[in-house]
């Protein structure tokens, strides 16, 4: 199965989810592009996903702000133009520092992280999160908090 080309402009960018105080506008999914997926993240200070892991390989690259991430127990605190590269399997999360931070990130072959992200905001209220419901949803979206 071959992907056609696109291009998205910002003024046609999907409205953003809402992942438990994160958004996540999906720019392409692994079922458009055929292989990979791209999302612009964007969050307030402390917001952020806790160590988790999952069967496929992600990047992120920071734009704006700061952001501390953790991988296989190392903390890093990551300002714009850093490259995160987090192989399947390993244990990571972040939360964005002070004035919060934006970045992309790149999810690689058998991504679930665009249909995670929906599921998510889906089926997960704003506010604190009802932490035994965000789990399942997680999990059955082949993601395990650490």
């Amino acid at each position: 199965m071959s992907s056609r080309y696109f291009v998205l402009p910002p003024e046609r960018h999907p409205r953003a989810f809402d992942v438990v105080g994160t958004k996540v506008a999906v720019l392409a999914s692994q079922g458009t592009t055929n292989g990979y997926g791209l999302t612009l993240q964007w969050g307030e200070e402390g917001m952020g996903p806790p160590a988790h892991r999952h069967d496929w390989d992600e990047a992120f690259y920071v734009l704006d702000g700061a952001v501390e991430f953790v991988c296989d127990g190392h903390t890093y605190v990551c300002t714009p133009g850093t490259l995160v590269h987090v192989p399947a399997g390993t244990a990571h999360g972040f939360h964005y520092c002070a004035g919060g931070g934006r970045m992309l990130e790149f999810t690689g072959q058998g991504t679930r992280a665009a249909e995670m992200f929906a599921d998510v905001d889906r089926s997960v209220p704003p506010g604190p999160p009802d932490v035994p419901l965000l789990l399942s949803v997680l999990a059955r979206n082949g993601v395990i908090v650490a």
